[in-house]
Formats: C-alpha cells, structure tokens, sequence
C-alpha cells in the first residue's frame, strides 16, 4: 500500500509531532527488543521482592529490574555517577537508548519533561534511617538531600548528554508519565519548541511499596486486569523516554520516525482522593478530549492499552468509561493492560505503556494478557489474551491516577 506523504502540520497549522527515539526499561529487560519481546508474548515479571524487607506486609511480590553491571557511556564524570540510585540509573539507561536512536546531539535549550511519582525516595529513606540511628552522624546526608529531589534527575540527564534547557517535572500520580509526554506534545503542536526529551520513571521503595499495601491495593498474587475475581495491582519499577520532535524538524535531519502522537486529552476526576467516579466521567472526558484532539472517532481506534490495575474500583470504572465511549463499537475493540506483564510502575506507567503501543503499532501485533482467567463482565470490549499478529493503525493509551489525574494519549503508525 501506497501512502501520500504527511503534511508538516494539521489543517489548523498546528504542527505535527513524531517520535524519532524511544528508550525503555522494565522487569521484562532492558531496551526495545528485549521489551517488545515480552510484552508481544504477554510474559510477566513478577517475583519476589529482594530490595527490601516486605516481611510485615500482604504482598511480597513485585516486578524487579536487573540492572546491568554498568551504566552507558555518558558525559556524567565518575562521581556524579557514583550519586546515582535505581531510580537515576533506569532514567539514563532509557533516554542513552533514546538518545541514540534519535541521533541527537548537544544543543543549547533542548526542555525536558520527564513524570515520576518518587523520584529518588530511596534516598530519602536513607536518611531517615541515618538520622534516626546516628542522629549526630551527616556523613552522605547533604548527597542524599540533593539528590531525593526529582528536579535533580532532570539536572542530571542534562549534564549527561551535554544540553541545557528547561526542566519540568510533572508529579501527577500514576498519570505522571502520560502528563509529561503530553504536554510536551501540546508544548511542540503549539510552536513553542521543535524537539523535546520526555517520559517517565520510577523505582521500588519501601515507602511507596508498603503505603500502598496498608491501602490493600496489592495483590499477594500476580495482578489480573479485568479479571472477574481480581484483587489488587503489583507493582513495578522502570523507566521510557521518547524523542519528540516535530515532522518539520524531524525531515530536515532526515530522521527515522518510530510513530506519530495525535491526540492527548486530560482531566480531573473530582470524585474521590483514591477513588473515581462509578460511571468514569473523567475517563470518558479523556478519551473523548484526545479523539478531539487527533479529530478521529472513537472507530478509528485499533487498540486500546488500559490503565487497567487490577483494582476493583479502577477497572469497573476503565470498563465503564470504555464501553460509553466506544458504543456499539466496543465489542469489536481489543483492549489489554500491560501492567499484567510489567507492573504498575506509578509515574513511569503511562510513559512505558506510550513505548508499548509504538511497538505494538510497528510490529502489527497486540500485546496480551496471559494470566486473565475470567473476564468481568462489565467489560463489553475484547480483551486480548493470546499472542496475535493484526493491522493495527492507531492506538489510545489510558493512565488514570490517584487524586483524579486522568490523561488519554493516540498515537499513529507511520507510514
């Protein structure tokens, strides 16, 4: 099949956005290949926690990272290297990948937009451990103030790659990643820069991971999205980030385009702190906003990557949302959570899920969702639960966090 060649902007002279370079990390490995990998079989990386003492809690199970022995070769001197914790790591090892997939080099006021919800939390319960059993003791106390702050990993990619700009971080629950990448899309649509390095990421604490079993929000067992006996999520850790750019920018360098974003919606679900609203208006409102956005219809969707936690509330309410939007064509509709493969990795989520939906889309395959068992059925949609090849061209990615924060992506196979 012939394609025509895209237009640099939209009808409306809003400019086109691509990614030309994606970096990714999760339990299931580290880069592209090893990652699309396992999201296309539907492996899922679940084992037991070793960071930390999960003794005292429900859940012992978690999605690790197997960080590699040492860290690419990056502009970072010996010792800022040394600072870096799981967290810093996993956010250079994907935008190293990123970085040199797109081709680029160092420039002057290149913006970050990087989401997490933690940051670097290990340190910060470092010391609290210090300062509670040595109170008298600073020995690495000022580092670890430093470097806890989220800003300072944002600091740190610019010193690794060389380039200065302005960093913003988007700390917006577990639609962190998704807000970042989006509004780095609107910041690039609307003109106001031509390339941006955005994403998300997040690390296992014991903090975060124990907060959120005094919730009983984790299950003892691997999480099963849209699972009729569901009973919580797992969690997991990682990191993406994507090279935007936009197509003006992106064809004068001549670069490779992994996938175009089209469409981002988001809103706020006023509801409840950890709750949404039973009929998923936000939800809907996100969706709808970002099919808006891209000026498609809901019809044109090929494949939907649920936020999908495995939470009663959470996935009754996805379902909810989905099945209004999509209407009648929801029963034609393949829906997945590739949470069910890598955990939910809370700021990172929605930036890792963004990278599975670009291999989904070159690939031509949908990512399943192996450990369902039975499907709730609130869900009038498909879900997919075996490996399958299929011509897919656009995808809608779903992140919903706690405190309301709902935010939709689309994006497009390139032609």
């Amino acid at each position: 099949m012939l394609f025509p060649a895209p237009k640099n902007s939209d009808p409306t002279g809003a400019n086109r956005v691509v990614v030309t370079g994606a970096g990714i990390v999760t339990a299931l490995g580290i880069g592209w290949q090893k990652n699309a990998e396992g999201f296309r079989a539907g492996r899922n990386a679940f084992r037991p926690v070793t960071l930390f003492d999960v003794s005292r809690q429900r859940s012992k199970i978690a999605a690790e990272v197997d960080l590699p022995a040492e860290l690419p070769t990056t502009k970072l001197s010996p010792n800022s290297i040394c600072r870096l914790n799981r967290a810093s790591k996993m956010l250079l090892i994907a935008a190293h990948e990123a970085w040199t997939q797109a081709g680029w080099n160092a420039v002057e006021n290149l913006p970050v937009v990087i989401g997490t919800t933690s940051g670097e939390m290990a340190f910060g319960e470092n010391y609290l451990q210090q300062a509670v059993r040595f109170p008298y003791s600073k020995k690495a106390q000022p580092t670890r103030v430093v470097h806890y702050q989220a800003q300072q990993q944002g600091l740190d990619l610019c010193n690794a790659f060389d380039f200065s700009g302005p960093v913003t971080i988007v700390s917006n629950a577990c639609a962190s990643g998704a807000n970042a990448i989006g509004h780095a899309f609107e910041t690039l649509r609307g003109g106001h820069a031509e390339k941006i390095l955005t994403g998300g990421y997040d690390s296992l604490c014991q903090l975060t991971f124990a907060g959120f079993d005094s919730l009983q929000a984790l299950s003892p067992t691997p999480c099963r999205p849209f699972d009729a006996q569901r009973d919580g999520l797992t969690l997991g850790e990682g990191a993406a980030i994507l090279t935007l750019e936009t197509l003006e920018h992106a064809r004068k360098r001549n670069a490779e385009v992994l996938g175009e974003i089209t469409g981002y919606g988001a809103t706020t679900d006023t509801h409840h702190l950890t709750q949404p609203h039973p009929e998923g208006k936000a939800a809907f409102t996100a969706m709808t906003s970002a099919c808006a956005c891209a000026k498609i219809s809901p019809e044109q969707i090929h494949y939907v990557n649920a936020h999908g936690t495995a939470t009663p509330h959470n996935d009754a309410t996805e379902s909810v949302a989905i099945n209004r939007w999509a209407t009648d064509y929801a029963k034609n509709l393949p829906v997945s959570s590739t949470k069910s493969c890598s955990g939910h990795l809370l700021g990172a989520a929605g930036a890792v899920e963004a990278v599975a939906c670009l291999m989904a889309l070159r690939g031509q395959w949908l990512p399943p969702q192996t450990s369902l068992h039975k499907i709730d059925p609130a869900c009038n949609f498909e879900i997919v639960r075996q490996p399958v090849d299929k011509k897919i061209g656009t995808a809608l990615s779903n992140s919903f966090g706690f405190g309301g924060a709902n935010a939709s992506l689309i994006f497009r196979r390139w032609p």
